[in-house]
């Protein structure tokens, strides 16, 4: 029994680590290129790469009869299509994607299940777990998408900020300084770049300044990217200075962050105490009060005898 379930366990992450260096592959790819190519064969490669996405694949055909089996309503794919947009997953074939997903881990995981013959467990209690595990992983994949997304812009904004900060003091104007800053992190932070290419790919198409930064805050959903936008929607309503604006906001945004640390640090000692007394204070008894046992213990068994 021990055997089968380790097997099933083996495949499955065996499987799961294949998907995962599927997806991984061409984003890999593309940042190698842009590193190991010149700017302009890699804008070139870049674009290629875009309109060979915007036709079918062979992913999307082969997905697509599985993503018709699920119904949907029009609200629950306006929240995925938002979720996806979260992650960085903007394309509709990212969203077949999703719900041919939730059809086809789940079947993947009943064959695996049945080959395994890990159902001997309890055939209803593990099919059902396989069922129920294969539906919901796509969103628990997507949801930890959203978050690590997060977490890196949240993380590269204050860097970003300075720079901006200084192409602005330097003369260069807030959209000059916006694609100076997108060019500059690209390697480095290359999401928040990709989105300030987007924001100003927006205003080249003809939005204005405002809608655009407000598209940012609704692509990303970062609390601290939505109070960078309101206070650059204010800077420019008012007339007021960009530089310093942006400058508190950056020294704000390191505040909160070594605030967020701090906090962090002071839950700690609450979190030690379950893995002290599950795991260390066991073997510290063991090992003190162990010798003196024994000890009780050959005392008791020599009056005894006697």
């Amino acid at each position: 029994m021990d055997l089968v379930l380790l097997t099933f366990v083996a495949v499955f992450l065996l499987i799961t680590s294949g998907v995962l260096l599927v997806m991984y592959r061409r984003e890999l790819r593309a940042r190698l290129a842009s590193v190991m190519m010149p700017q302009s064969e890699a804008s070139e490669s870049a674009m290629q790469s875009i309109l060979a996405d915007a036709g079918p694949t062979q992913i999307e055909s082969f997905i697509d009869p599985f993503q018709r089996v699920l119904p949907r309503s029009p609200e629950e794919v306006g929240v995925i299509q938002k979720r996806l947009m979260w992650a960085g997953l903007r394309k509709d074939a990212h969203l077949k994607i999703f719900y041919g997903a939730k059809v086809i881990l789940p079947v993947a995981l009943v064959v695996l299940v049945s080959v395994t013959r890990a159902y001997q467990y309890g055939p209803f209690f593990v099919y059902a777990m396989a069922v129920a595990l294969g539906f919901l992983l796509p969103d628990f994949w997507l949801g930890w998408r959203i978050d690590k997304r997060q977490d890196d812009i949240r993380l590269a904004l204050p860097e970003a900020l300075d720079l901006l900060v200084i192409c602005i003091e330097a003369g260069l104007g807030l959209d000059q300084a916006v694609i100076r800053v997108a060019d500059e992190i690209k390697l480095s932070q290359p999401l928040l770049s990709e989105e300030l290419n987007t924001v100003n790919l927006e205003q080249r198409a003809g939005r204005p300044r405002a809608e655009a930064w407000k598209n940012l805050a609704g692509r990303t959903d970062v609390d601290s990217v939505r109070a960078l936008v309101s206070m650059l929607i204010q800077a420019d309503t008012f007339g007021t200075s960009i530089a310093q604006s942006l400058r508190v906001h950056s020294d704000g945004l390191r505040t909160q962050r070594r605030q967020q640390a701090e906090e962090q640090a002071a839950k700690t000692t609450v979190k030690l105490v379950f893995p002290l007394v599950l795991f260390i204070f066991p073997s510290l008894f063991v090992v003190t009060l162990g010798p003196s046992l024994i000890t009780i213990s050959d005392m008791f068994k020599k009056y005894l005898i006697k």
